[in-house]
């Protein structure tokens, strides 16, 4: 049995990062979460890396922003996934670049963890949004540094929790707004199954300088056919109102970063069906519930049960 993967995550206190950290460490890598000083302080945050070091993991002490800091973290391991924030995207460069100096990575994975940013439909401003992403896949090429770009799709516990309804706290039983006609296939994910099959491509030949897609068969549902799921769970026919495509791009226009991007987002997706209308080209990617069909990844259906 070949010695498992030294893994750092660069981000591992943010929405994904703390998955991957956590499905890093049940895996059994040696795993370094890279931890600015000041995200220590934090209350909320201290929490979260009092519970990392109880799981074995290594706090190391730096910043994307130091290079010396960096370059001394990425020497300490052997492959690095970062979940840097939206604001960071395009400072990935600078996690690159330490690739570059330390000389010893196995394998890079940048933060992506939605849509494929090389084949999509998106509007501004997600447009802009995954053309960094997708400068950041060229750059990573062009360096000649081996990777893993991973196309998790959406995130199911931040969809499903309220069915996508702005503002609310649970899942509607009563009234409900759909984006576009309800009619494209969508996929959600769960986050911690997203961690899982992150971490078990992190190390997989298969999976090196290629794309992993996590669209397994039983997530792949309209929006319609979710809403219908529900229906079923709670016993009740729910108000429908259809928010369509032409009114999706007034609103888009008209409001306030962030919420324009979530929105252009979510055109994407739901009109647009970005995370499902094309082949997986067996050439370039892989899907992972085919790779790894040992994991029993959680059901859409499954999700809805918690809130039913």
């Amino acid at each position: 049995m070949a010695e498992k993967s030294r893994i750092l995550v660069i981000g591992g206190t943010g929405y994904i990062g703390k998955y991957l950290v956590e499905a890093s460490a049940k895996a059994g890598h040696p795993t370094y979460a890279l931890v600015r000083e000041s995200t220590a302080s934090d209350v909320e945050k201290s929490k979260l890396i009092e519970s990392f070091k109880s799981s074995g993991v290594s706090i190391v002490y730096g910043d994307m922003y130091d290079h010396k800091s960096l370059v001394t973290a990425i020497k300490q391991v052997d492959v690095v996934i970062s979940a840097v924030a939206r604001a960071q995207l395009a400072d990935q460069v600078k996690i690159i670049a330490a690739i570059k100096e330390a000389g010893n990575i196995k394998r890079f994975l940048p933060s992506e963890f939605g849509a494929d940013v090389d084949c999509h439909n998106a509007v501004e401003p997600a447009a802009s949004l995954f053309g960094v992403k997708a400068k950041i896949r060229r750059a990573i090429e062009a360096e000649g540094i081996p990777f893993t770009f991973v196309v998790s799709n959406g995130f199911a516990g931040h969809f499903l929790t309220t069915l996508g309804q702005m503002g609310a706290k649970a899942p509607p039983r009563d009234k409900i707004t759909i984006i576009g006609d309800g009619n494209p296939k969508v996929v959600f994910v769960k986050e911690e199954d997203i961690a899982t099959y992150t971490i078990k491509a992190a190390d997989d030949p298969r999976t090196l300088n290629k794309i992993l897609y996590m669209r397994p068969p039983a997530n792949v549902l309209s929006f319609n056919e979710i809403v219908s799921l529900w229906e079923r769970k709670i016993g009740t026919t729910l108000e429908k109102t259809y928010l369509l495509e032409d009114e999706l791009l007034q609103k888009i226009q008209e409001s306030p970063l962030p919420i324009n991007i979530f929105l252009a987002i979510r055109h994407s997706i739901f009109v647009k069906g970005d995370t499902s209308n094309y082949e997986i080209d067996a050439s370039i990617g892989a899907e992972a519930s085919e790779l790894y069909p040992e994991v029993k990844y959680t059901t859409v259906d499954e999700h809805l049960n918690f809130f039913a």
